[in-house]
């Protein structure tokens, strides 16, 4: 097609002419059609909500257990002084397939947590003699219990088995060793004058297994009663005495310690304090001169 020649100028004297008509510019605008405005502003709402759970996302660590019964993906929580701290989103076999590693998302305000020196269990429910623990989770179901640390950033982890229902307390812990423990067990009451002042944490045989320990918990407060002459004897169950003329004697102790054993101790009126992990030897009574003890031993005021 040939191509039209350009339009001829205006002449200078016609285009001041006012009779004659202007065209007149307008700006075209955008204008942004009614239905996109609600698909819009649900990108916005949906963007400011991603936007706020990645603020409240936290480093994701994994651990390590032998048996992860009851944990589920997604469901299970993590936990720390009785909050909400993280959630399980993965859970599967190691190669070997003799451990579960369990990955827990955390809070942004658990970024403790991810430190060396953390540790982690599995709170079930347990019903024993003289313990129940963990009835809570026959509804919510099982929950991984937490404890921070105080060492450098980690994110691997070894869950423990079972934690001792002392830990994080503070106090002291002593053995007790005898050739025979009796009816003590994990969770028994340690008596002063027939006050607890702790419990037994742990049972093991000696090394060379020629007499079983156990692993006494002492509360902070009462930690200064023990001292290196102290006596530990075994108390539970029901000392039946019989003489010809005071007639018939019975003894029951706590109904706690008759189900489940317990220790008892005495100090004498001088003597350095115990240190932490001396060894004492359990017996199976009390002597009178134990019982005659009275030392003045100041204790500090409870909470």
């Amino acid at each position: 097609m040939p191509e039209e020649p350009p339009p001829e100028p205006i002449p200078a004297d016609r285009a001041a002419d006012p009779s004659l008509p202007r065209a007149t510019m307008r700006k075209r605008r955008w204008k942004l059609p009614f239905v996109w405005i609600v698909p819009l502003v649900a990108a916005i709402v949906a963007g400011s909500l991603v936007y706020q759970r990645m603020q409240e996302r936290g480093p994701t660590i994994t651990i390590r257990f032998r048996d992860a019964s009851g944990v589920k993906p997604d469901q299970t929580e993590m936990r720390y002084r009785g909050v909400p701290v993280g959630q399980v989103i993965r859970a599967e076999l190691t190669s070997d397939q003799q451990h579960v590693l369990v990955s827990v998302q955390l809070h942004h305000t658990a970024e403790g947590l991810a430190r060396e020196g953390s540790v982690f269990w599995i709170v079930r429910p347990e019903i024993g003699f003289g313990t129940v623990r963990g009835l809570s989770t026959v509804l919510t179901g099982s929950y991984i219990q937490s404890m921070p640390g105080k060492g450098k950033a980690k994110k691997d982890f070894v869950g423990l088995e079972s934690a001792s229902p002392t830990m994080g307390q503070p106090g002291m812990t002593v053995t007790l060793a005898s050739t025979q423990i009796g009816s003590v067990r994990v969770g028994s009451p340690i008596f002063y004058r027939g006050v607890e002042v702790g419990s037994v944490t742990a049972l093991e045989l000696s090394r060379d297994a020629t007499a079983a320990q156990a692993r006494a918990f002492i509360s902070q407060r009462y930690a200064r009663l023990i001292r290196v002459g102290s006596r530990f004897w075994m108390v539970g169950g029901v000392d039946v005495d019989f003489g010809l003329f005071r007639g018939l004697q019975i003894n029951v102790d706590s109904l706690r310690s008759l189900v489940t054993g317990g220790i008892a101790f005495a100090s004498p009126d001088e003597g350095e304090i115990a240190r932490e992990g001396t060894t004492f030897l359990l017996h199976d009574k009390p002597q009178k001169e134990w019982l005659d003890w009275r030392p003045k031993i100041t204790i500090p005021a409870g909470d």
